[in-house]
């Protein structure tokens, strides 16, 4: 089979390799599955860069998230069992983790259904406690994680405000629903939210991104606000200054989705149930901007950390999925 191999660490489109690869063995518990998509996600690079906090053992093949298909012929949602990720036309994964792909999205939507939007739903549900009529404040918004973020947010009744970066992606923000958009190049973050939320400030900051954009959701949360942290794509953590959380009285939330897999299971497969209950009814559908061919996937991948994408990026490994679209 095919499947891309890393080596050696470094950006993405010089580390990537294509190449012929024997198909990977299950170990005990786990299952092979035929990949039917695979979405990028930003930490996909960063194993590439080894800077994520897992680092498989070299080689291996990057591809987090994936549509796959099993021996009988069921559809579902996994992440692979690194170092066989999904970059490839075969992965391996945990059979206790499989989740059924939902009917009504497509291979490459249901990917993208699974690390963002579970990102989103426990963020915005579980640790924020998002309530409607409050108003949540989306960084990168017209990002993958960011875009699952808005379209939870408006679907849980939120006026969603949506911080971008540049034109285009402040035009597909206005598509996935925000109520407001700021375009952090040519406007004030802060004094932009305080304008729109007549001084008060966002309720819920949901901040993918860090570093200067942690500076801003501190100065534009609400009293009694809370500000979830889900990652760092400016590359830079920020050092938050406790005792302006104490003077302002808000709340500071970490969340790693991935501890959940392992700390409460049952709880991933109850939020899998709502959103493909709220998929269902049209209330959710992934932003798939791009279907890529696995030779395509270095590419993408190096766009993707490049930030030079919107919503998710994904590789259709055989052209019967879409690729050759």
């Amino acid at each position: 089979m095919q499947a891309w191999q890393v080596h050696e660490l470094g950006e993405p489109g010089e580390v990537m390799r294509l190449a012929e690869v024997a198909r990977p063995k299950p170990a005990d518990g786990q299952v092979l599955l035929k990949v039917r998509a695979a979405n990028i996600n930003f930490p996909d690079a960063l194993m590439c860069r080894g800077q994520y906090q897992v680092r498989p053992p070299l080689p291996f093949t990057p591809g987090v998230e994936i549509c796959g298909e099993t021996g009988d012929g069921r559809r579902v949602i996994a992440n692979p069992a690194l170092p066989y990720g999904g970059f490839a036309e075969y992965a391996v994964a945990d059979a206790a983790a499989l989740l059924p792909a939902p009917e009504a999205l497509d291979d490459a939507e249901a990917a993208a259904l699974h690390i963002g939007y579970q990102t989103g739903w426990f963020g915005l549900h579980r640790r924020a406690r998002l309530e409607a009529g409050e108003t949540l404040l989306v960084h990168a918004a017209a990002g993958g994680v960011g875009s699952a973020a808005v379209q939870l947010g408006k679907a849980a009744g939120a006026t969603v405000i949506g911080v971008v970066g540049g034109a285009a992606k402040a035009s597909v923000a206005r598509g996935l629903g925000c109520d407001v958009v700021i375009d952090r190049r040519e406007q004030d973050v802060v004094a932009a939210v305080k304008e729109a939320t007549g001084g008060r400030g966002a309720d819920v900051v949901y901040d993918p991104v860090g570093g200067p954009a942690y500076a801003q959701s501190a100065k534009a949360v609400a009293f009694e606000g809370r500000i979830v942290v889900v990652g760092f794509a400016s590359g830079s953590i920020p050092s938050p200054a406790l005792n302006h959380a104490l003077v302002k009285n808000y709340a500071i939330l970490g969340l790693h989705w991935g501890l959940y897999n392992t700390r409460n299971p049952k709880l991933v497969q109850h939020c899998h149930e709502q959103l493909t209950a709220l998929a269902a009814r049209g209330a959710i559908k992934p932003l798939v901007s791009e279907r890529v061919p696995l030779a395509g996937a270095a590419d993408a991948v190096q766009r993707v950390a490049d930030g030079l994408t919107t919503g998710r990026v994904a590789v259709l490994p055989s052209t019967e999925n879409g690729a050759a679209a």
